[in-house]
C-alpha cells in the first residue's frame, strides 16, 4: 500500500500543491473541467512549503494556482464532516476571487475563478459523486456569468471497481479512495494508463518526509483516525439507545441518512414516522 494516505490534507498538498508535481495537479484538474478548457500550464500561488506551515501561514492547507489561461483555481480536501459547508465554500471562493485586485483597481481584471472541494464525507443530496454549480437564470437556463464556477466531489459516494473506470476523473478518485491497496510495483491496469495518475501513486509511494514534516502528517492522520472512531461511537451509541427504546436499527440509520442529505425534520418524520423529539435525539449523537 502507499506510504502516505493522500486525503489527509498534509499530504495532499505536498503531492498536488508542490512545484514538481505541477503536471499531476494540471492532470487533475483536466479531468474535473469541461474538455474545452483543458489547460496546459499552471503557476501556484501558495506552494507548498514546510517552512510556511511552521510560521503558521500554511494552516489552510488549500491550493491556489492560476492556469495559462488566467483563470483562478482554489482546491481543497476536507475530511471531517462540516455543517454550514456550502458557505465556507462560498467563502473561500469570494476569497481567491476578490485578492485578485486591490481596492480602487478596475473590476475588468477579475478572472474566472473555479472552486474545487473534495470531501471525505456526503454533504449534497444528489446519488452523483461529481457535482458541478454554475450562475444560471431561472427561467431562461442562460448563464449570467462564467466567472463563477463549484465543484463538489464527494469520494463516500464513489463505488467503482477497477473494471468500471471510464474516465480520468474516475481514475483519479479510485486514487484518491483507495491508496491504502496500491504501491508503485503493483499499479491495476486501470488506472496504469493513465500517465500522471501513476505518477502520482509513485510519488506518494515513495515520497519522503523530513522529521518534522513526519511529525505534522502523523498528527494529521492521528486527529483524521480519532475523528473516524468518534463517528462510530456516536454512530454504536445511537443504536443502542434506540434498540431500547424500540427504534430499529435500520429505521436509525434511515434518520441518519437523510440528516446527511440535509433534508428537514419534517421531511424525516414523514418518512421514518418518528416524532422531531427522537429525530432530534439521533442528531445528538451523531453529532457528538
Amino acid at each position: 500500500m502507499c506510504r502516505l494516505n493522500p486525503k489527509v490534507d498534509f499530504a495532499f498538498k505536498k503531492l498536488f500543491g508542490s512545484e514538481e508535481n505541477k503536471d499531476i495537479l494540471i492532470a487533475f484538474i483536466n479531468s474535473i473541467i469541461d474538455e474545452n478548457e483543458q489547460i496546459k500550464d499552471i503557476v501556484l500561488k501558495n506552494p507548498y512549503n514546510i517552512a510556511d506551515y511552521r510560521n503558521g501561514k500554511m494552516t489552510i492547507l488549500d491550493i491556489k494556482a492560476v492556469d495559462d489561461k488566467e483563470v483562478w483555481y482554489d482546491i481543497e480536501m476536507q475530511i471531517s464532516q462540516q455543517d454550514f459547508f456550502d458557505k465556507r465554500a462560498l467563502y473561500y471562493w469570494s476569497k481567491v476571487y476578490s485578492s485578485q485586485i486591490e481596492s480602487g483597481e478596475y473590476y475588468e481584471k477579475l478572472r474566472k475563478t473555479i472552486s474545487i472541494n473534495i470531501l471525505d464525507f456526503n454533504y449534497l443530496n444528489d446519488k452523483e459523486f461529481h457535482n458541478e454549480f454554475k450562475i444560471y437564470n431561472t427561467r431562461t437556463l442562460k448563464e449570467f456569468s462564467n466567472l463563477f464556477e463549484m465543484h463538489f466531489i464527494e469520494l463516500n459516494k464513489f463505488d467503482k471497481d477497477y473494471k468500471e473506470l471510464k474516465t480520468s476523473l474516475d481514475r483519479w478518485i479510485a486514487f484518491l479512495s483507495r491508496a491504502y491497496e496500491l504501491d508503485k510495483d503493483s499499479i491495476p491496469a486501470e488506472l496504469a494508463e493513465d500517465r500522471e495518475v501513476k505518477k502520482a501513486i509513485e510519488k506518494l509511494d515513495i515520497m519522503y518526509l523530513s522529521k518534522e514534516e513526519r511529525e505534522v502528517y502523523e498528527n494529521d492522520l492521528k486527529a483524521l483516525m480519532d475523528y473516524k472512531a468518534q463517528i462510530k461511537t456516536a454512530e454504536r451509541t445511537g443504536i443502542v439507545k434506540g434498540k431500547k427504546e424500540g427504534i430499529k436499527e435500520e429505521k436509525i440509520n434511515t434518520v441518519k441518512n437523510l440528516l446527511a442529505m440535509r433534508m428537514d425534520d419534517d421531511f424525516i418524520a414523514k418518512a421514518t414516522g418518528l416524532d422531531k423529539e427522537k429525530i432530534e435525539e439521533i442528531r445528538k449523537l451523531r453529532d457528538k
